[in-house]
């Protein structure tokens, strides 16, 4: 990851004897750091810009609903971007952009989900979050990825590879390739969502995995960080990701099929604390939709996984041949074990 460079450093004040820097977090996006100083301790973080090309959309975007909060709920414990000696909330220098956060004293974040007390707190924060920002305009927000959980045009792409992408790896994935188009009935839900009224566009966090959780020391959920996605869209996205996410005890990466399962108390976990949260911000609709969005958002990223490997891995990347198959298979062996488990799970 390299050091911190120091001009960055004094954009921020610090005084760089005794300053300690250490990498931090697990991320894949962003770089991030962890800084000791006299004033305390903070977080640095600088801005995968190959993955949001516009890191001006993410400051207005974590400005506006700052100020919304603090403005409306002072009493919410909101994470606030410092600003630097010149009362920038970013500093860009090298052609990257840096950003420092208060690093919260006695807080941890978690990687894996491992018991329903974790998934219930973790859904809980989310649905907080999104419950207070209830009132405020969506489209005061920018798009800092445009269309990333369309559905429809996930599909899409998967069509155009099919067409334009390896024939070697197309005519080796045709039961996959299979599995996708059976399912595609997934998709017209997800359509006649889009021109649903009981579906209300909402300030969606969109990347809900558990380390955007802050827990403190009783393991009870503090607040949600990381907003670089926050965007309007609908509450599906966030439920789904956290379906995708918290209720198979292993990830995407996983070769062995065999421990791919459902764990029960997680999904009910995740559906009494975001619900819990949101109270009657969600219509009876929308309450019918909790199933759905475990199956939107894995069958969505099973899409795109294959259609990333059809296409020779140019979006994610493989760090060995054949490593988004084996995602995408894993995915849509998480989909088959959730469709089997629908009838104990709805």
């Amino acid at each position: 990851m390299g050091s911190i460079p120091s001009e960055v450093l004094s954009a921020y004040g610090f005084d760089l004897k005794g300053l300690e820097q250490q990498s931090f977090g697990s991320g894949l996006i962003n770089h991030t750091w962890k800084l000791k100083s006299s004033k305390g301790d903070f977080i640095l973080q600088t801005i995968n810009q190959n993955v949001f090309p516009f890191p001006e959309m993410i400051d207005q975007n974590v400005e506006a609903v700052g100020d919304f909060l603090s403005l409306n709920y002072p009493s919410y414990f909101f994470v606030h971007p410092i600003k630097t000696s010149d009362s920038k909330s970013m500093f860009y220098f090298d052609h990257k952009y840096y950003r420092l956060f208060p690093y919260v004293i006695g807080s941890h974040a978690k990687t894996v989900v491992e018991n329903a007390s974790e998934a219930f707190e973790a859904a809980k924060q989310f649905g907080i979050f999104t419950k207070l920002l209830s009132e405020f305009e969506t489209n005061k927000l920018q798009n800092t990825l445009p269309d990333f959980h369309n559905l429809a045009l996930r599909y899409h792409q998967f069509e155009e590879a099919l067409i334009s992408g390896d024939a070697y790896r197309i005519a080796d994935s045709r039961q996959i390739i299979q599995q996708l188009i059976d399912n595609r009935g997934i998709v017209k839900t997800y359509q006649s969502i889009l021109t649903n009224p009981d579906f209300k566009m909402r300030v969606t966090h969109h990347d809900t995995k558990i380390s955007n959780v802050l827990f403190d020391e009783n393991n009870k959920g503090i607040c949600v960080i990381d907003l670089d996605t926050l965007m309007p869209g609908f509450f599906i996205s966030d439920v789904g990701d956290m379906m995708r996410t918290y209720l198979c005890p292993v990830s995407e990466e996983e070769k062995d099929f065999d421990k791919i399962n459902i764990r029960s108390e997680i999904y009910r976990a995740i559906v009494r604390g975001y619900a819990d949260a949101m109270g009657d911000e969600l219509s009876a609709t929308e309450i019918q939709y909790f199933f759905y969005a475990a199956q939107f958002m894995i069958y969505m990223q099973a899409l795109r996984f294959l259609t990333d490997h059809l296409n020779s891995d140019r979006y994610y990347g493989a760090k060995y041949e054949g490593q988004n198959f084996v995602r995408a298979a894993n995915q849509m062996k998480l989909l088959e074990k959730l469709l089997e488990n629908e009838s104990v799970l709805k």
